[in-house]
């Protein structure tokens, strides 16, 4: 009778084994690391607030499909050096802020706050080939220094990994998102002057610092 007992026990237990490493084996943890170049090109005459909120900062997508493997990724740090380089690129001057609405810094004309709406991709199962394709969708606020928004737009942003010869899923997925992500940097880079409200808030700037100028001169002139 013990000796069944003890049977029975071993048997579970290395059902319990398998079953963790089936588990395992279809489990994935992404976490994305890249480095993206500064766009070259004039910058507008801003003075800007990025805010980056913790969630931003920490983003981690969790795959929660029943037909889909088990996917984590993590692309808090990687989009956090994204925007920071690009926007820290396009403006005279900008400022990391730790907390928004408080403890705005006097010289800020606008603050930005970008927010992930969503993030999707294909699986290599679903292509047939060892290549992943990701979309990511971006929120982006702008808020003057009163805190009155100013605008707000969206920014899609597309990447595919670019060879099927890579051996595991991770890297495959990881250079991916980073291609997407590059270009989301592109897209805040050259769509920004576009959205319509941006463009009347620089436009404002820019007559308000012309009218400066001009009773400046006007004063020294007498």
């Amino acid at each position: 009778m013990m000796y069944r007992i003890k049977e029975a026990s071993t048997f579970h237990l290395a059902i319990v084994v398998i079953i963790s490493v089936l588990l395992a084996a279809c489990s994935h943890t992404v976490q994305v690391e890249g480095r993206y170049p500064s766009p070259v090109g004039q910058q507008l005459p801003l003075s800007v607030g990025i805010y980056l909120s913790e969630d931003f900062k920490n983003y981690t997508y969790q795959e929660e499909s029943e037909d889909r493997e088990e996917w984590k990724i993590n692309t808090g740090r990687a989009q956090e050096s994204l925007f920071e380089t690009v926007l820290g690129s396009m403006f005279l001057n900008t400022v990391s802020l730790s907390e928004y609405p408080q403890d705005l810094p006097a010289n800020v004309e606008l603050v930005i706050v970008p927010e992930v709406r969503e993030l999707q991709f294909t699986m290599p199962r679903e292509t047939r080939v060892n290549i992943f394709e990701v979309w990511i969708k971006y929120d982006m606020n702008a808020y003057d220094s009163r805190g009155n928004q100013v605008a707000s737009w969206v920014i899609t942003a597309y990447g595919k990994t670019p060879t099927a010869f890579l051996q595991s899923q991770e890297k495959a997925l990881t250079q991916a998102i980073n291609i997407a992500l590059r270009d989301a940097g592109a897209t805040l880079y050259t769509g920004f002057g576009k959205v319509p409200e941006l463009q009347a808030f620089l436009s404002g700037k820019l007559r308000s610092a012309s009218l400066q100028e001009f009773k400046v001169k006007s004063i020294k002139a007498e």
